[in-house]
């Protein structure tokens, strides 16, 4: 797939993850960056000091669009927990996409299965946004098949697996099951491992970035 031709097609995208602590923030900067996209955070769990929204702003451009978060919650937990902890209960109809002419990151909180009240998930949200998804995948032991259940929930709501981004150097058998696994309609993207995470990696790694077409 030509990448210029990408960079032409309007973009409104979540950006989900496999799970906790793989990569979807700089992931989401450096589509941010890409597609010289919007940002909004619906939910922010914790590190409010130093939010999501936030480090896009420090790691893209000063003058990216960072849209409020619906929830700010102070307790680095599960949304549910940090909610409770608050008095809060969760509402998904109080999420509302931001309005723009502009394309649109939306990224959330850990992965699909997060419970965001007692009754409802995060893949609910994604589903009630209803638009398309960034699936973050990350290397370790168990993301095969970590990465294989996200799709097929995916699947089973009928949401669109857009992207599969492997975030980061992956053994060539394990990629090889991933991308053997993965809808035709589906565009894998690869982003480099970054040994630091600053605004010039962010800049050379979305300089960098290839999409792949199968």
């Amino acid at each position: 797939m030509d990448v210029n031709k990408l960079k032409s097609i309007s973009e409104t995208l979540f950006v989900t993850g496999i799970g906790t602590e793989v990569g979807k923030t700089v992931c989401s900067a450096i589509l941010t960056k890409y597609f010289n996209a919007d940002y909004w955070k619906p939910l922010q769990s914790g590190d409010l000091e130093f939010s999501d929204s936030m480090k896009i702003t420090s790691w893209t451009n000063e003058n990216t669009i960072c849209y409020p978060e619906t929830y700010r919650l102070k307790l680095a937990a599960s949304p549910h927990q940090s909610a409770k902890e608050e008095g809060i209960e969760i509402d998904l109809n109080k999420f509302k996409i931001p309005q723009t002419q502009n394309n649109l990151i939306i990224e959330g909180a850990g992965g699909l299965m997060v419970p965001l009240n007692d009754n409802e998930l995060m893949i609910d949200l994604i589903e009630k946004l209803n638009v398309p998804v960034a699936l973050v995948v990350k290397n370790y032991l168990g993301c095969i098949n970590h990465t294989l259940l996200s799709m097929m929930v995916l699947n089973q709501r009928k949401i669109k697996l857009k992207y599969l981004i492997l975030n980061g150097n992956f053994p060539q058998d394990t990629e090889r099951i991933i991308v053997k696994n993965i809808h035709h309609e589906t565009t894998i993207i690869r982003i480099p491992y970054l040994n630091e995470i600053t605004k010039q990696q962010i800049e050379t790694a979305t300089k960098e970035l290839e999409k792949y077409e199968r």
